[in-house]
């Protein structure tokens, strides 16, 4: 749980810093800012998603997922977290949600918070969450910048769920097969290119809806390994 501490510890002072500078910043310049960071992140999504070697697999955890985060309805949960955060934290920030669920996912679904979290969990090796510590820290000082002091709470759920990864890699060793965290980062990647397309308002993506998804590889291959015995 080290690599998480640190992690979300990373996101809280980027975004005390983000806040700091905020003031400083005129409102075309923060435009500008979300625009190339929107274009940043679907680039990162891109470089992911491409790397899958099985591509059915990847559009029918796209699929299932949705459906399955449509049901639970994960997207009006997290907002309406946000909301309540907001009312109690927000002090008058009309940004506030937007900034949580909008950091909270670009910190969860990404390839080094899925790999990093499992090295933690397997390994006791947390190098590549210090590494993604260092990167969160830089991003939420762009992102509180822009969208206030909603981001800083995004920390409370990247510790829940990178942690809850890193205590569940312990109990599913077995199954964490290199090809498996491929296909999970892949549509990982997918996930993290629609969280771009939000930020550049291009069209509004349930990316919450969409969480399943990142898990459905996993299911599939602890599946085949019980049907192939």
């Amino acid at each position: 749980m080290l690599g998480t501490l640190v992690n979300s510890t990373a996101i809280i002072l980027g975004s005390i810093i983000g806040i700091i500078i905020k003031q400083g910043i005129k409102d075309e310049y923060k435009k500008t800012v979300m625009d190339g960071v929107g274009l940043s992140v679907i680039i990162i999504g891109i470089m992911g998603a491409i790397k899958s070697e099985n591509t059915i697999l990847v559009i029918i955890s796209v699929v299932l997922g949705s459906i399955i985060g449509e049901t639970i309805g994960i997207e009006k949960k997290l907002n309406s977290l946000g909301d309540k955060m907001e009312k109690r934290f927000g002090k008058g920030d009309s940004n506030f949600s937007k900034g949580f669920v909008t950091a909270s996912l670009v910190y969860c679904v990404g390839a080094m918070a899925i790999v990093g979290s499992l090295e933690s969990g397997l390994l006791g090796d947390h190098n590549t969450l210090f590494a993604k510590s260092i990167l969160d820290g830089i991003s939420s000082i762009i992102f509180a910048s822009t969208l206030g002091i909603g981001v800083a709470f995004s920390a409370m759920a990247v510790f829940i769920y990178q942690g809850l990864v890193t205590i569940l890699a312990t109990y599913l060793k077995e199954f964490l097969t290199p090809e498996v965290i491929l296909e999970m980062s892949a549509v990982g990647g997918i996930l993290i290119m629609a969280i771009g397309i939000n930020i550049l308002e291009l069209k509004k993506i349930k990316v919450g809806n969409m969480l399943p998804a990142i898990f459905i590889p996993l299911i599939y291959y602890v599946l085949v390994s019980i049907f192939a015995f």
